[in-house]
């Protein structure tokens, strides 16, 4: 690990240097994020303060130690367990921490943003429709302020019982919103395979919303990968890498045009291959080469010790992807948006040029 690369990943062979002008660049391109979580974006800065005004046993030294990422990161899901156990009693509290990520997410180039957040860990604190509203605040808060376009994205416990993912979805169409628009799902995968949660998935389906999956995350089987397709009706997936396990159904996808969103610090990769390795076996790799349409995402910023744009960057400096990869990129992105087929025209119209207008500038095309 080096200290000094974003998200902490190894030096790579394909490791491009950039001027002050094209580092900019990453930063103030038009992108779409469409693959982080609501509670991986808090600061630690705003964490101490949340602990101290919800009164909850977690010392500063606890603290220090969630925003530390060492040469073999572990996940994060201690820290959301952590905000969901003893934190963040106020629906309050999730209005601050939409503003605030909006707030960075927009200075890195973001205009259009799906944040996934659980209601199933909080529902001990309050209903889903509190939360859901305190979050829709801060997302109108947000593109007022900032210009920045926020969706929101429940998100099935995988370590709950299927109960309560159905539940969670009874109190989406109950409390229906325009801001939210699709189901997710987060936690652990090993030993949580998503055929766990058809019954919620199909419901939501049934009622109009998108689904999206986390699967093939953890180094898991691929067959989570096509389950989250072929049976609960996956629109895209989240990380999905063991695919590459499975050439055909590689193959496959790529045909149907079906949309990986991939978060190149994604820990497990760090945990597991050695720094010599890292880059080169990084699975988002073998999935383009494939043909699968692929963009890169934060997933967990502050904990990750990574932005939105130094993901973009890292794919581009780090894992050997080119400028026209990249535009690819936010193409993929902007057809995976849930958003209306004439707003992503309308991105299309101008993100793509601005893209490519940046780039030149900067001697990258």
């Amino acid at each position: 690990m080096r200290a000094t690369n974003p998200g902490m990943v190894p030096d790579s062979p394909f490791l491009k240097p950039l001027t002050d002008e094209q580092l900019a660049f990453f930063e103030t391109f038009p992108k779409a994020e469409l693959h982080c979580h609501l509670l991986g974006t808090i600061s630690k800065e705003t964490f101490l303060d949340l602990v101290r005004e919800s009164g909850a046993p977690v010392t500063e030294e606890e603290v220090n130690e969630f925003y530390t990422r060492g040469e073999k990161p572990v996940g994060v899901l201690r820290i959301f367990r952590a905000l969901e156990a003893h934190i963040l009693k106020d629906p309050v509290m999730l209005t601050r921490i939409t503003i605030e990520h909006c707030e960075r997410a927009r200075s890195h180039g973001v205009l259009y943003t799906e944040l996934f957040w659980n209601w199933t860990g909080l529902k001990h604190f309050y209903g889903f429709e509190a939360g859901q509203a305190a979050i829709i605040e801060g997302l109108k808060i947000a593109e007022e302020r900032f210009g920045i376009k926020g969706r929101l994205i429940p998100a099935i416990d995988r370590e709950a019982p299927p109960e309560d993912a159905v539940e969670l979805v009874e109190e989406m169409i109950a409390h229906r919103a325009p801001e939210t628009i699709g189901l997710g799902i987060d936690y652990r995968e090993t030993l949580h395979e998503p055929e766990n949660f058809w019954k919620a998935f199909r419901l939501a389906k049934e009622a109009g919303f998108g689904i999206t999956i986390h699967a093939g995350e953890f180094g898991e089987h691929f067959r989570n990968v096509e389950t989250a397709v072929e049976l609960c009706g996956a629109d895209r997936i989240d990380h999905g890498y063991t695919i590459t396990d499975a050439p055909e159904l590689m193959a496959e996808y790529a045909k149907r045009g079906i949309i990986f969103s991939v978060v190149p610090t994604n820990s497990y990769y760090l945990r597991t291959f050695t720094d010599e390795e890292w880059a080169e076996r990084h699975p988002t790799r073998a999935m383009a080469k494939a043909g699968l349409r692929i963009y890169p995402n934060s997933d967990d910023p502050t904990m990750h010790h990574v932005t939105v744009a130094e993901s973009w960057r890292l794919m581009y400096q780090f894992l050997d992807f080119s400028i026209a990869d990249l535009r690819a990129m936010i193409e993929a992105s902007i057809d995976a948006a849930w958003t209306t087929e004439e707003e992503k025209a309308a991105w299309r119209a101008a993100w793509l040029p601005e893209f490519d207008r940046q780039a030149k500038a900067c001697g990258l095309a």
